[in-house]
């Protein structure tokens, strides 16, 4: 092994004492699949990663890793694999296989198709440690196709079908509710005129109660005044009254005092305690009475004929008729 190695170029070697080892020193492209790259074959070897998932599925990975090899390190490369035939088949196989089998046994196998992604970063990282003890740089790892089992196909397959008709009925959902508030909105609209004409109206029963309020306010109060002064005036009348009757009882003495008050009382008054006509006999003349007082009564009317006027307010007739008996015939007879 030549500490420098021998450049891009053409040079004299003599097989005898050499053995040259052809060492691609640009980025190689390995499939782990059927395809095999016609460049340099050294993946012909390799064949689809078969792995099992947690849940038993089987299924087979397409996958691609691209590889350098610089041409200052080819010496060091070849020292510790021999040949790059051995690079790939037995460290790169090995590195590669051994982490997809571990990592999906324990994974779901849907897991393992959402988060493919994610597997792949893991995979690169995994590689690129690995072939870095060899002095080999790891410029890409892909998943280039993963062959599910036809029973998980069918699984997923219901699956997927079952999410989008989830999806359809929500968009469809949604359109009906965009609907009903189109509907609501499109009634709204045509019931405006009514919503204004209800909301004038309510306005103006409300003003009418406001105006009732005030003015049974100002009712309430005007007689909680006026009660008020008729209060004070009456207490004031009561108080003079009273003070006027100290001073008659003091002048006169309480009898007096009530006598003048009751004829005050009776004078004032517009009830009548005295009859229009009176008639009086002083015998038993019953008729003779009754007689008087029809008399009376008309001649008070201005003597008319067939009409009886009222006579005046408190006219009073005393007649006194004494009848002649028979003990004293010759005796003189008064009216």
């Amino acid at each position: 092994m030549w500490q420098e190695p021998l450049r891009t170029g053409k040079y004299p070697l003599n097989p005898r004492c050499y053995e040259a080892e052809i060492v691609p020193t640009a980025i190689l492209n390995l499939n782990w699949a059927d395809a095999v790259s016609e460049a340099h074959h050294l993946d012909a070897q390799l064949q689809q990663i078969v792995a099992k998932s947690k849940e038993g599925f089987v299924f087979k990975i397409d996958l691609q890793v691209q590889i350098h090899v610089p041409d200052t390190k080819a010496p060091r490369v070849i020292s510790m694999v021999a040949t790059m035939r051995n690079l790939v088949n037995e460290v790169l196989q090995a590195a590669v296989g051994n982490h997809f089998r571990d990592s999906l046994q324990s994974m779901p196998a849907i897991r393992f198709i959402e988060t493919r992604r994610q597997v792949q970063e893991e995979a690169f990282t995994h590689i690129r440690e690995q072939l870095e003890q060899y002095q080999v740089e790891t410029k890409g790892v892909y998943i280039q196709d993963v062959v599910l089992p036809e029973d998980m196909v069918t699984v997923l397959t219901h699956r997927e079908i079952a999410n989008q008709e989830i999806e359809t009925f929500k968009k469809q959902k949604a359109a009906q509710d965009q609907r009903i508030e189109m509907e609501q909105a499109k009634g709204t609209a045509d019931m405006q005129a009514d919503l204004a004409r209800s909301k004038v109206g309510v306005d103006i029963k409300k003003n009418n109660a406001d105006a009732r309020i005030a003015e049974a306010t100002g009712e309430a109060e005007f007689i909680r005044a006026t009660g008020t002064a008729k209060g004070a005036e009456v207490e004031a009348i009561g108080l003079a009254r009273a003070r006027g009757y100290r001073a008659q009882v003091e002048a006169l003495g309480s009898n007096a005092t009530a006598i003048v008050n009751v004829v005050t009382a009776l004078s004032e008054g517009k009830v009548k305690f005295v009859p229009d006509v009176l008639v009086a006999g002083g015998g038993n003349g019953g008729a003779l009475d009754g007689l008087a007082a029809t008399a009376m009564r008309f001649f008070g009317n201005g003597g008319g004929a067939g009409t009886l006027a009222k006579p005046p307010s408190q006219t009073i007739v005393e007649a006194t008729v004494t009848k002649t008996t028979t003990k004293d015939k010759d005796a003189p007879t008064k009216s």
